[in-house]
């Protein structure tokens, strides 16, 4: 399967408190890990129908409306979101809106709890150089202060397409992200300083995805990342 058609998925404040920093490199808060993987419905066979298979998958007429039938679900026809899908689609066939935001919700769990993990080698993975330079000072800041930071993923309310583009040859996606976290910061000592152990709070996020549809290796990246605008 070409690497056009795969859609798989696969920032910076310097704080006195780590949660601070969580907070200025994931989003605003209102209120385990798995390793890096090819996202649900990529690999390298396309599937196919066989007659006979109960279990056949029926892949969607690629001529007239029906390949952007998906698109026209997840954004209003007609919107800057459902043109910009539809060019990214057009350069990239197989590119599913489902089964990108399927990847990007893996993807925004494993990136926030190897950050609370302070686990660089998946965020490497996961993220561009420049996103992942600002998660590495925030880990640097707090391991010389002798701080950790206990997180436990409640799990995610609400993603959404909200933008995309497709300039020359590079796609972008960008979710907006609802999500709940349990997280509590603690210094050398194991005092908690900041956060709530037993508190779920609400973080809005909104992070860009992008992807070279030119690049064999199938990963999208984490390319930016911001509070989403209340």
């Amino acid at each position: 399967m070409d690497s056009s058609n795969i859609v798989t998925l696969i920032f910076m404040a310097a704080a006195v408190f780590v949660f601070l920093q969580l907070r200025s490199v994931l989003g605003k808060r209102t209120g385990h890990e798995r390793p890096p993987m090819d996202f649900p419905g990529q690999s390298d066979d396309q599937p196919t129908e066989t007659e006979g298979d109960d279990n056949v998958i029926t892949l969607p007429s690629r001529d007239g409306a029906d390949q952007y039938r998906e698109i026209d679900r997840i954004a209003k026809a007609g919107t800057a979101v459902n043109k910009q899908l539809r060019a990214i689609k057009d350069a990239a066939p197989a590119f599913s809106p489902k089964e990108f935001l399927s990847g990007a919700t893996m993807a925004y769990e494993m990136i926030v709890m190897a950050f609370a993990d302070g686990d660089r080698k998946t965020l490497q993975n996961l993220l561009s150089k420049e996103v992942y330079d600002g998660f590495a000072e925030a880990l640097t800041e707090r391991e010389k202060a002798g701080e950790s930071v206990q997180t436990n993923f409640v799990g995610i309310e609400k993603m959404e397409i909200v933008g995309a583009e497709l300039r020359d040859n590079s796609a972008h996606v960008t979710v907006s992200v609802i999500s709940q976290l349990i997280s509590a910061t603690k210094d050398g000592d194991g005092k908690i300083i900041d956060g709530d152990p037993n508190e779920v709070a609400e973080v809005r996020d909104e992070w860009t995805f992008g992807k070279d549809i030119r690049d064999r290796d199938p990963n999208w990246k984490l390319i930016s990342t911001e509070p989403e605008n209340a």
